[in-house]
C-alpha cells in the first residue's frame, strides 16, 4: 500500500464538556464547549446526530470559558483556560483543517481566565481572572489590543462579566464573583476609561452569572447565585424618570452590607444619558446553587424576554413575566424530578447542570451536567411543551484504557473519571453514527485498565486492587440488536438488568418489573430485606425498549451491568490486564516498586480462582500484558526496561511458564506491547520511553528484533491489526505528544514499507494511553477502524479506507 492507499478520516469524538458555568456558548449553526485542554465544535441541531466534529488544540490547561463574538468583520472565536491565557479563533476556509484556527495568544492575566462576555455587533470584549482583574479588549485583525486593566476593589475574584450598550452610546460593564455584590463600570464620557459607578447588593453569596437583554425602551439585567435566588435589575433612562431618587455616589462597601429588598436607585453611564438601576424581581424556585442564567437572544422589542436558568439542583427552569399581573414565573421546568435527587451517588443525583443555553433561533436548549454529557431539549408548538432529544457525553478525565468486543460490535472505554462506557453504532434510514449505548460501570476509584471476554462479559482494574468482571444484562443486548443490527447473544444466565441497591457497593442484577408492577425491590427475582432497591431506581420491561440511543438519566440509572465477580491478590492499584482469546484465562498485574508485588497474576475463569504460583520476571510494574493470538504465550512488558515471554504448558492449557526475558529491550522503561496475527508467525511489538517501536520475531525459543520503528518522542501505546490486509501487517502507536503514526510491515520479510503520522489536527493534545484495532468482523477488509484514548479526555475513532 502506498500513502493514498490508507485514506484516514475521524469517525467519532467523544469529548466530554467541563464543569464550568462559562465553559461553553452557543453561535450561528455550532456550540463551542471545553472538553479538557480542548474546545470541542458540535452542531446540536445536527439531523444526523454526527456529535463532536472538531477538537480544537491550543490551550495547555483546563478551558473554562468559551464566547462567540460576531461583528461586521466575521465571527470570532475567544476562549481562556486555567494557562493564563485567553486565545482568538477565526473561521477556517480549509476543508481539510478544523472549523477554527487560532490566531492570537493574549498573556496579560497572571491567572486562571473565569469568565468572557462580548458586546453584540461590536469589537469590544471584556475578561476576568483570577488574579482579581477584569481587562477590556478591542479586536483587531491580528488578533486583539489591551484597552484598560481594572482591579477590583474590594477584593473579588470575577467569575462572571455583561456588556450592554445604553442609549446614547455608552458601554457598561456588569461584574460579579466571590462576594454578593454586582459592581457596573461606565465611562463619564466616550473618550474616558471605565470607572464604577455603582455597586447592587441584595445577593447573600457568590454570583455565578451575568446576562443582559433589551425590554422595549429600558434594560434588563439578570444575576445567578450560589444563594438559590435569581435577581432582576432594571435600567431606567433617568431622564424619562425623573421622579426615581437617584443615589449620589456609590459606596461599594456600604452596597455590600445591605441584604434587604432595597429598591435604591443607581445611576450609570455619560453624564449627558444617565440610566437609574433599581432592582425588579426575585425569582424563587431553584433548590441549590444556581450556575447560568440566560435570556433567550432572538426577539422583538414588543415580545417579552424569557430567562433560561440552571441548577446544581438537575433542572432547567424558564422564566417568563405574567401578562395579567406582571410578576415573573417559571412556565417550563427540565430536567430531574425530585425523588431522583436525593444522594449524589452512582444512580442518584447526577450532580446538576453546570451549564443553560438557548440555540440563536430559540427553538431548542441544552445543559451540560456533572457527568459531562450535554442533554438536549426541542420545543413542540404542536403540544407546547419541551421534548427531550439524543445529546452527547464522554469522559471528563483521562482516558485510561479501550477495548472492543471480541465481535466488533461495541467498544468499552475506561476512565479516571470512574466510570467505563460502551460505544455503538446507531444505524437508521441510511444512516451511521456513534453513541454512548450504556454506562456498565459507575465507580468509587479511579479505572486504569480493562479487558474484553467475549462478546457478553469484561472485566476493568481500579485502584482498589481488585478487579471486577461485568455480565451483559439483556436490556443492552436488546438495545445493541436494536439500534445497532448486532446479532443477539443472550442465553439463560444473563440477567435483565443491574442496579446499585441502597447503600450498596456492587452492581447487581435485578429482575426488569412490567410497568403496571409495584417497585418492590426485587434482586434477581426475589425479594431481599438486605439488599433493597430504591423504589424510582427500579427497571421497567419498557426503560431501554427505545429507538434512539439513551439519553443522559437513562445511561446513569438504567444502564449498569451486574457484577460477576471480584478478583482479589495484589496489594497495590491494578496496571495491567489481558484476557486470552479463548476466555479461558484472565493476566494481571499491579503497580510495584520491588520484585515481591511486580509479579503477574493469572485467574481461570471457569470458577474464578487463581493460578498459584504467580509469574515473576519484573522488579517493577507491569506496564502492560498480551496474549499471542492463538494463547500459547503471555508478554509483559514494565517500568524496569524489560520485556518477558512466557509459555503455556502444553498439558494444562490454564499453566504459564517463563520462557525468555530480554532485560535489555529498550534503554528506557517500555509502555506498551502487541502481538501480530498468528498467520505472520509469533511476532509482537513492544514501545517505550526510548522513543522507540521494536518489533521482534520468536523462533526456536529466542526472540530476534527484526525492525526498529523510531519516532520524535516517547511512544506510550502501540496495537498491530490482527488481520493480515494485502499482505500488510498493519501497526499504530501513540506518542507522549499526542500523535498517532502508522507503519506497514510486509508480512514476508517484516520490513517497514510505509510509515507516516496521521495530520496534527486528528491528533491529541496530550499523550496517547491506549490504541486498539477494530476485530474486522462484518466490516469487510475495505474499512479498518482504530480507536484512540487519550490524556485529554477523548476517545477518538478513526476510519481507514483501503
Amino acid at each position: 500500500m502506498t500513502s493514498d492507499d490508507l485514506a484516514a478520516e475521524v469517525s467519532h469524538t467523544a469529548a466530554g464538556g467541563n464543569r464550568h458555568p462559562s465553559a461553553a456558548d452557543w453561535g450561528p449553526g455550532v456550540l463551542a464547549f471545553g472538553a479538557g485542554v480542548n474546545i470541542a465544535i458540535w452542531n446540536p441541531a445536527d439531523p444526523r446526530c454526527r456529535g463532536v466534529s472538531a477538537l480544537l488544540r491550543g490551550h495547555t490547561d483546563t478551558v473554562n470559558a468559551i464566547k462567540f463574538n460576531i461583528t461586521d468583520s466575521g465571527c470570532h472565536l475567544i476562549s481562556g483556560g486555567a494557562d493564563k491565557t485567553v486565545r482568538v479563533w477565526k473561521p477556517s476556509h480549509d476543508p481539510s483543517r478544523p472549523s477554527y484556527e487560532q490566531v492570537a495568544v493574549l498573556t496579560e492575566h497572571s491567572a486562571s481566565i473565569n469568565t468572557i462576555s462580548v458586546l453584540p455587533d461590536c469589537d469590544i470584549f471584556v475578561t476576568g481572572a483570577a488574579d482579581g482583574t477584569m481587562k477590556i479588549w478591542r479586536l483587531t485583525g491580528a488578533g486583539a489590543d489591551l484597552i484598560q486593566s481594572i482591579s477590583l476593589k474590594p477584593r473579588m475574584l470575577p467569575l462572571t462579566t455583561a456588556l450592554v450598550h445604553l442609549r446614547g452610546g455608552s458601554v457598561t460593564i456588569a461584574v460579579a464573583g466571590t462576594s454578593s455584590t454586582i459592581q457596573l463600570f461606565s465611562r463619564p464620557s466616550e473618550d474616558a476609561e471605565f470607572e464604577l459607578q455603582a455597586s447592587l447588593a441584595g445577593h447573600e453569596g457568590w454570583i455565578r452569572s451575568l446576562d443582559f437583554v433589551h425590554s422595549g425602551e429600558d434594560i434588563l439585567l439578570a444575576s445567578a447565585s450560589q444563594d438559590k435566588y435569581i435577581r432582576l435589575w432594571r435600567f431606567r433612562s433617568a431622564g424619562d424618570h425623573a421622579g426615581i431618587k437617584l443615589s449620589d455616589v456609590p459606596d461599594a462597601g456600604l452596597a455590600a452590607t445591605k441584604k434587604s429588598l432595597s429598591n435604591k436607585a443607581h445611576r450609570v453611564g455619560l453624564e449627558t444619558a444617565k440610566f437609574a438601576v433599581t432592582f425588579e424581581a426575585l425569582l424563587i424556585g431553584h433548590e441549590d446553587w444556581i450556575y447560568t442564567a440566560k435570556w433567550a437572544p432572538s426577539w422583538t422589542d414588543q415580545s417579552a424576554p424569557r430567562l433560561l436558568s440552571a441548577s446544581a439542583d438537575n433542572s432547567l427552569a424558564i422564566w417568563q413575566a405574567d401578562e395579567a399581573s406582571g410578576f415573573w414565573v417559571c412556565n417550563a421546568r427540565l430536567g430531574e424530578i425530585s425523588s431522583q435527587k436525593g444522594s449524589t451517588t452512582a444512580t442518584g443525583s447526577t450532580g446538576g447542570f453546570w451549564i443553560g443555553l438557548w440555540q440563536p433561533d430559540v427553538e431548542s436548549v441544552v445543559s451540560l451536567g456533572r457527568t459531562g454529557s450535554w442533554r438536549r431539549w426541542l420545543y413542540d408548538r404542536a403540544v407546547d411543551s419541551w421534548r427531550q432529544q439524543v445529546g452527547i457525553s464522554g469522559h471528563t478525565q483521562e482516558v485510561q484504557g479501550v477495548a472492543w468486543s471480541r465481535d466488533g460490535s461495541y467498544l468499552l472505554t475506561t476512565s479516571s473519571d470512574q466510570t467505563t462506557r460502551l460505544l455503538a453504532e446507531w444505524k437508521r434510514d441510511g444512516h451511521v453514527s456513534w453513541h454512548e449505548f450504556a454506562r456498565p460501570q459507575i465507580h468509587g476509584y479511579d479505572l486504569n485498565c480493562i479487558s474484553s471476554l467475549g462478546v457478553n462479559q469484561f472485566i476493568s482494574g481500579a485502584d482498589e486492587k481488585l478487579l471486577r468482571v461485568f455480565d451483559k444484562p439483556r436490556a443492552i443486548d436488546h438495545l445493541l440488536t436494536t439500534l445497532s443490527g448486532t446479532p443477539s447473544t443472550v442465553d439463560g444466565t444473563l440477567a435483565d438488568a443491574a442496579n446499585i441497591p441502597v447503600l450498596g457497593l456492587s452492581n447487581k442484577a435485578v429482575a426488569a418489573v412490567a410497568d403496571d408492577e409495584p417497585a418492590d425491590g426485587q434482586v434477581n427475582g426475589h425479594a431481599d430485606e438486605h439488599q433493597v432497591v430504591a423504589p424510582d431506581s427500579v427497571i421497567h420491561k419498557s426503560t431501554l425498549d427505545i429507538d434512539h440511543p439513551p439519553y443522559e438519566d437513562q445511561l446513569a440509572r438504567h444502564t449498569l451491568w451486574p457484577e460477576h465477580e471480584k478478583l482479589y491478590g495484589h496489594g497495590y492499584e491494578i496496571s495491567a490486564v489481558a484476557a486470552s482469546h479463548d476466555g479461558r484465562l484472565v493476566a494481571t498485574a499491579c503497580k510495584a516498586s520491588s520484585i515481591d508485588h511486580a509479579v503477574i497474576r493469572l485467574y481461570e475463569t471457569s470458577e474464578w480462582r487463581e493460578v498459584k504460583p504467580a509469574l515473576t520476571a519484573h522488579t517493577l510494574t507491569v506496564t502492560a500484558l498480551a496474549f499471542s493470538g492463538d494463547d500459547l504465550y503471555l508478554l509483559s512488558v514494565g517500568r524496569d526496561r524489560q520485556w518477558a515471554l512466557f509459555e503455556r504448558n502444553s498439558k494444562e492449557p490454564t499453566r504459564y511458564a517463563p520462557l525468555i526475558a530480554n532485560p535489555k529491550g529498550h534503554t528506557r522503561m517500555i509502555l506498551d506491547c502487541d502481538w501480530a496475527p498468528t498467520a505472520a508467525g509469533h511476532v509482537f511489538a513492544t514501545a517505550g520511553r526510548d522513543k522507540h517501536v521494536r518489533v521482534w520475531k520468536l523462533a526456536d525459543g529466542q526472540a530476534e528484533c527484526i525492525a526498529n520503528i523510531p519516532a520524535h518522542v516517547s511512544i506510550t501505546a502501540v496495537a498491530i491489526h490482527h488481520e493480515t490486509i494485502l499482505a500488510t501487517l498493519l501497526l499504530a502507536y501513540g506518542t507522549d505528544d499526542g500523535c498517532v503514526g502508522i507503519v506497514n510491515l510486509s508480512t514476508n520479510a517484516l520490513e517497514v514499507t510505509q510509515q507516516r503520522m496521521l495530520p496534527v489536527h486528528h491528533c491529541s493534545s496530550a499523550a496517547i494511553t491506549c490504541l486498539r484495532w477494530r476485530p474486522s468482523v462484518g466490516t469487510g477488509k475495505e474499512e479498518q477502524n482504530l480507536a484512540v484514548a487519550s490524556e485529554d479526555g477523548a476517545v477518538r475513532l478513526f476510519r481507514f479506507q483501503t
